[in-house]
């Protein structure tokens, strides 16, 4: 189950989001990968500050509605395969859109990406947390272990 608003005229006419206040409900990226393409879709890959922008405002309108949102990050559709840590580039250049976009757009948190054993991405939403050297944990990106939970 999600939210979904589309847009006419856009080049990704309609957005989906998922959030999950039951924890249990929560999923690691490759299911809410494989979620996003049993509906037809994909996990989101974000192109522009523009595009970042309208992802922002719908999850403050999701907010504001008052359904309760609280904390929990957003799983998005960029990652790295860890058969790439073998080559010469640094490590943030690894980091591919899963469908196939080749976006160079990045709304990387302060200090992220820490790579290692992070290799699947999230936007923030964490309202509630204590700000850290980025500032809020509100929209920016981090790379999680691919198994956790959002």
């Amino acid at each position: 189950s999600g939210q979904k608003v589309c847009y006419g005229g856009l080049k990704h006419s309609c957005y989906k989001l998922a959030y999950f206040q039951d924890l249990s409900r929560r999923v690691g990226f490759e299911e809410a990968r494989q979620a996003c393409e049993m509906d037809g879709g994909a996990l989101l890959s974000l192109e522009s500050e523009t595009e970042q922008q309208l992802i922002e405002n719908m999850l403050q309108n999701l907010t504001k509605s008052g359904s309760g949102i609280s904390d929990g990050d957003f799983w998005i559709g960029l990652w790295r395969s860890g058969n790439e840590l073998a080559t010469s580039s640094p490590c943030p250049n690894l980091y591919k859109w899963a469908d196939g976009s080749i976006s160079p757009f990045r709304n990387w948190y302060t200090d992220e990406p820490s790579c290692g054993s992070e290799a699947c991405v999230v936007m923030y939403h964490q309202p509630t947390a204590n700000p850290g050297l980025g500032g809020p944990y509100l929209y920016q990106w981090n790379d999680d272990r691919c198994n956790m939970k959002h």
